[in-house]
C-alpha cells in the first residue's frame, strides 16, 4: 500500500534528480578536506618515526612511549582513512563521465591516491606519506582546473 502511495506521489509531483556529496543539492566540493586529512596522517607518520625508544627497564618511560605511539598510530590510521573517504567523494560524486575526455587518467589518479591512503594506514613510511601528499596535490590541481579557478596549493605545516 505504501509503495502505491509513493508511486502516486511521484507521478503527481515529479522532481529533478539532484547530485551532491551529501545526498542533497548543496554542490559543495573542495579537495581541502583531503589535504588536511592526508597532511595529518603525514604528520603522525613523521612523529612516529621520530619517537625514541626509552631505556630498557624504565617502566614509566616505556608506558609513556607506548601511550604516545598508540595515539599517533590511531590518529594516523583515522586520518588516512578519512582522506580516502574524502577522495572517494570527489571521485565518485564530483567528477562526471564528461570529465574523462579532458582528464583521461582521472580514474588512475584517484585509484592510486586511494591505494596510498591504505599504504599510509598500514605502514610507517615517510616515502608513502610523501607520495600521498604528492597525489593529493595533483588531485587538488586537477579539481581546480576543472572548476576553472586558480587556487594555490599550500600545507598547514
Amino acid at each position: 500500500m505504501f509503495k502505491k502511495v509513493t508511486e502516486a506521489a511521484k507521478n503527481l509531483l515529479p522532481t529533478e534528480k539532484a547530485q551532491a556529496h551529501c545526498d542533497g543539492p548543496c554542490g559543495v566540493y573542495d579537495p581541502a578536506s583531503v589535504r588536511i586529512a592526508a597532511e595529518a596522517a603525514v604528520s603522525m607518520t613523521k612523529k612516529i618515526l621520530a619517537l625514541e625508544l626509552p631505556a630498557a627497564g624504565d617502566a614509566a618511560a616505556q608506558a609513556a612511549y607506548l601511550n604516545t605511539l598508540t595515539r599517533y598510530v590511531k590518529i594516523k590510521e583515522e586520518q588516512a582513512h578519512l582522506a580516502k573517504e574524502e577522495l572517494l567523494v570527489l571521485w565518485t560524486d564530483f567528477f562526471k563521465p564528461g570529465h574523462l575526455a579532458a582528464i583521461p587518467d582521472l580514474h588512475d589518479k584517484f585509484w592510486k591516491a586511494a591505494k596510498l591512503c591504505s599504504a599510509v594506514k598500514v605502514e610507517v613510511s615517510a616515502q608513502h606519506a610523501q607520495e600521498l601528499m604528492d597525489a593529493v596535490k595533483d588531485i587538488h590541481e586537477t579539481f581546480w582546473k576543472v572548476k576553472e579557478r586558480d587556487i594555490a596549493w599550500y600545507t598547514a605545516s
